[in-house]
């Protein structure tokens, strides 16, 4: 599409086949940098890798290309994460990250639920914004298990990812502020202030 408004067939294989091959993001160079129609070139790719996210074969896809989680507490951590949102159909993975590593394993598992990255470093959640399905959000650091839970629910209900009633479920590690500790699962209500409920 450097030159024309709409793309060849050989350019959307292209971008649908990274995307059926779980590429975390796909980009283009000359389109935008120097092309005529830079707009309309990241609006059809955009267009291309929701279409293929939306194909009936997508999910199952996905699910046998998924690694085998590492023998970790935090691998263990992550995938249970995404089969307990996946069977009772919660709103949202919140995962706290300070270095990244707990998003990206929690992106690993390419959950049909979508995943909400928390972490108080500000070039960790740039990096993670990257990455498949995260949506990051740069917060402070917990000051306890309390306060991470409504932070959690609080965040989820303000971006719009979870409404009064619904469940998230939340991964962290305890203590808090121990980077690549994730040890921990909650699965906390919204409340109809948008902080946990029960």
């Amino acid at each position: 599409m450097i030159s024309a408004p709409v793309p060849t067939r050989a350019e959307v294989s292209d971008v649908a086949t990274a995307v059926f091959e779980g590429a975390d993001a796909v980009m283009l160079s000359a389109e935008s940098a120097a092309g005529d129609y830079p707009e309309e070139a990241v609006a059809t790719m955009s267009r291309i890798a929701e279409k293929v996210e939306r194909d009936s074969l997508f999910q199952g896809i996905m699910n046998a290309q998924r690694p085998e989680a590492e023998a970790t507490g935090s691998d263990a951590i992550s995938a249970a994460a995404r089969q307990i949102a996946h069977t009772l159909k919660l709103s949202a993975v919140v995962c706290y990250t300070s270095s990244g590593t707990t998003g990206l394993r929690a992106s690993r598992e390419r959950p049909d639920t979508p995943v909400i990255a928390l972490s108080p470093v500000i070039e960790t959640a740039r990096r993670l914004a990257l990455v498949w399905g995260l949506h990051c959000v740069v917060t402070e650091d917990a000051t306890d298990l309390d306060d991470m839970v409504d932070r959690a629910c609080r965040i989820a209900f303000r971006e719009e990812f979870a409404k009064p009633g619904d469940r998230i479920i939340i991964t962290a590690g305890v203590p808090l502020r121990t980077p690549g500790a994730t040890n921990m699962l909650r699965i906390a209500y919204i409340g109809s202030d948008g902080l946990s409920g029960i």
